[in-house]
This record gives C-alpha cells, structure tokens and sequence, in this order.
C-alpha cells in the first residue's frame, strides 16, 4: 500500500478530525479474526500498530494472503457500498493496535455532511482502486510471460 491511501495523508485535516472524534481504541492478538468473507460489513479498523493480513478463501485450502497493512492504513472498505458484506477476510498477523470506527455512524455522518461524505468516499475508492491495482500487478507477475507484472 503506498502512503497516498493512509488516513493522515488521504483524508484532508477537518473531516480526519471530525471522524477520530467517533474512533475507539482496540487491539487484536497475533492470530485474531477481525472479520470473514462473507459476513455483514459493520465496522472498520485504521492501524495504529502491527500488520493485519486480507486473505479470499480457496475451497478445500487455507485462505489466500492477498495483501499485508500497516501502520496507518484502512482495514476494511466493504462497510461503505452496499449490500455491506465483506468481501476479503483479515486476521492480525502480529499484535495489533488499532482505531475502530462504526460504520453505520460513520454512513449517516456521510449522509448529513456531503461535504465529509465526499472527503471519506474519496478515500475510501483510493484504497479500493490502489489494492485493485496491487493485485492486478500481483496477478500479472504470478500468470504473464516473464517480467510482465513489473513496471517502472
């Protein structure tokens, strides 16, 4: 993830503030599930410490680590589009410390400030658009002719 998605450089001072007013502290055990594939999207996590792990479940397989996040960054967008399912699954890969912030607060926020939902809808598709883009290159390195995920 590059630093262009973090919550201190993507979300502008005023609507950062204004959603770390409503954040709670909270901490994950090396190995904790935050969320499954699959289930409802109620809630979502900006890191403070340590590494959380986005894995997709493979049938008759453990689950497929498809991104690692650190310090800073967004775990867990599916709490923002409809139906608010989560797509990926994520587990703490090391102890984690980390701002936890309800979504449906955060939604009706959105809704009664256009303004600051605008602000967090920008943020949010950056973070979205930059790990479709990590995975592209992922896919691209692991299945393309040699070299052909690299870009310079």
């Amino acid at each position: 993830m590059t630093s262009t998605t973090t919550l201190a450089t993507a979300l502008p001072a005023e609507p950062r503030a204004r959603l770390m007013r409503i954040a709670r502290e909270v901490s994950f055990a090396s190995g904790a599930r935050l969320f499954e594939e699959g289930q409802r999207a109620d809630r979502f996590w900006i890191i403070r410490t340590g590494t959380v792990v986005l894995d997709l479940q493979v049938p008759d397989r453990r689950p497929a680590v498809i991104e690692s996040l650190g310090h800073g960054e967004l775990v867990g967008w599916s709490w923002h589009f409809p139906p608010y399912w989560w797509q990926l699954g994520a587990e703490a890969l090391s102890p984690v410390r980390a701002w936890e912030f309800d979504a449906a607060s955060v939604r009706e926020m959105c809704a009664q400030d256009p303004e600051f939902g605008r602000a967090v809808a920008v943020w949010v598709g950056r973070v979205v658009a930059d790990r479709l883009q990590a995975s592209r290159v992922r896919l691209l390195d692991l299945y393309a002719p040699h070299g052909g995920g690299s870009r310079t």
